[in-house]
């Protein structure tokens, strides 16, 4: 049997991170479960809410970055949402899809199904003309928002959502989806997870807009995989382990949109020196992209601490009152 990229070096850095980020997430969601408890009358033991949910809510995010680029006023209402929009984009630029790689919890539950189908031999390759077409769904999502949000709305339109009773409460909407899923809600969730056993990374790779978006900015990251065609032999192992999907064994620079700069293909390939990560010219060890997620989040975080873009300025009980009449409770 063919060894797993997840029993790889890199691979097994890769899941240690994104391990770790899920269970931080899971911690900050049970925390915010019990301040939103709080907020809605159910305990009177205060819980302060974690200003890292607020990454959840990239639509927003995307209003307020919009507000911040025209006006410099950075949003108070949700400001690490804020933030973390905006450090994803640059860790994009910088380390290509690294947020979808490394940082994102929805991320790693999509690589841990796809690497169960590789176990379980029931992942299929998608042809070029089917990636192409499959790809399109996820460009019309994001391609909706932006011209909805970018383009239609105006820094009016938008400060009157931003300071709207429904995005003042917006994370709490967003726990009760999580907590109470519809039926259809619920079959979408275990069709796209049944899909993508048999269609590596189906979510990700089609259909997510936030990855759509991180992936336009990373065609301009100065790192990617090259290829030496030299050297190569063609044995398509890069291609193979690569959970996106991309011909890396066709191309000389990969700089496709879907890279999430993993470096699966590098300890795949055979040959020793075929593939290389490089930034530029320069050749960098390819366990320097997910160190350098972490390390980029970390410093951003630490900024919006020193600086005062973390945590919101809204007083927890006027937020408890809106809380109860958003809610009717």
């Amino acid at each position: 049997m063919p060894t797993l990229s997840f029993l790889r070096p890199n691979g097994r850095l890769r899941l240690a991170i994104q391990a770790a980020l899920t269970i931080f997430c899971l911690y900050a969601g049970y925390l915010f479960y019990r301040h939103v408890l709080w907020l809605g009358g159910g305990t009177e033991i205060f819980t302060p809410k974690p200003p890292s949910v607020e990454a959840f809510l990239p639509i927003s995010a995307l209003m307020a970055a919009k507000r911040f680029f025209l006006t410099g006023q950075w949003d108070s209402v949700h400001p690490a949402g804020l933030t973390l929009f905006l450090a994803f984009l640059l860790m994009a630029v910088a380390l290509r899809k690294g947020f979808c790689g490394y940082i994102c919890p929805v991320g790693f539950i999509s690589s841990m199904v796809e690497r169960l189908g590789r176990k379980l031999k029931t992942g299929r390759e998608t042809g070029p003309l089917a990636t192409r077409l499959f790809t399109i769904p996820k460009y019309l999502i994001l391609c909706g928002f932006l011209w909805f949000i970018v383009i239609g709305m105006d820094v009016r339109s938008i400060e009157n959502f931003l300071s709207a009773r429904y995005n003042l409460v917006a994370d709490a909407s967003m726990l009760h989806f999580f907590l109470s899923p519809s039926l259809t809600t619920i079959l979408v969730v275990a069709a796209l997870l049944v899909l993508s056993l048999f269609i590596r990374n189906a979510w990700c790779r089609f259909l997510c807009p936030y990855g759509a978006l991180l992936g336009l900015f990373a065609i301009f990251s100065p790192i990617a995989v090259n290829r030496e065609k030299d050297t190569c032999i063609a044995c398509g192992k890069c291609r193979k382990a690569c959970p996106s999907g991309i011909r890396v064994d066709e191309k000389q620079r990969v700089n496709s949109p879907e890279c999430i700069g993993c470096a699966d293909c590098l300890e795949a390939c055979p040959v020793e020196g075929c593939l290389t990560m490089r930034a530029g010219s320069k050749a960098i060890p390819f366990k320097a992209v997910g160190i350098s997620c972490v390390a980029l989040l970390l410093a951003v975080y630490a900024w919006a601490l020193a600086t005062g873009h973390w945590t919101s300025e809204i007083p927890a009980d006027m937020l408890r009152r809106v809380y109860m009449m958003q809610f009717g409770q």
